[in-house]
């Protein structure tokens, strides 16, 4: 598809991102899903908030902009992204694409986990993530019905593919 007005041809691509943590033992972590906090749940583990929903969400749009991941980019070894807000982390890696060329057309997030029940903060988190990435986030969640890990409530995990828009050139007639 030809942009006319723009005079040049644009190239869709397509990232996927994953992240997993287990939760915390610390009490005085909070649980932020989405770069929404959720009360009285146990936090994640993790350098950062181990916000998994915005690490994959971050990891998508990375991926389909052929910029790397999140770990390169702000590695856990690093002191300067302890207690780092996920969604910080967002905004720099939004950054980093529209310094590119690139610009985010959609995403979509699975987050699983069967507790704690994300009903309640579902429309919040994608409205944050929409404001922050600048364009439309999907967030739903699925229960790991007992299976594995997830099942047994070690954790959460979150599965995102985010669709990028790039600027590839002159438009041929």
């Amino acid at each position: 598809m030809t942009d006319p007005a723009a005079g040049r041809v644009p190239s869709l691509r397509v990232g996927q991102g994953f992240d997993v943590h287990g939760f915390s033992e610390d009490p005085g972590r909070e649980l932020v899903l989405g770069g929404v906090k959720i009360p009285g749940e146990r936090a994640l583990e993790g350098h950062s908030d181990a916000d998994v929903v915005i690490h994959a969400l971050a990891d998508s749009l990375l991926g389909a902009a052929s910029l790397g991941d999140l770990g390169s980019l702000f590695p856990d070894d690093d002191p300067e992204w302890e207690g780092a807000a996920s969604l910080e982390l967002l905004e720099i890696v939004v950054s980093r694409l529209r310094e590119t060329g690139a610009r985010p057309v959609n995403a979509d997030c699975t987050v699983i986990c069967d507790r704690p029940r994300l009903a309640p903060y579902g429309a919040r988190m994608a409205e944050t993530l929409t404001s922050a990435v600048g364009a439309p986030v999907g967030v739903k969640a699925k229960r790991a019905e007992g299976l594995g890990a997830l099942g047994r409530g070690e954790g959460i995990a979150c599965i995102a593919v985010a669709l990028v828009e790039l600027e590839t050139g002159e438009a041929t007639a």
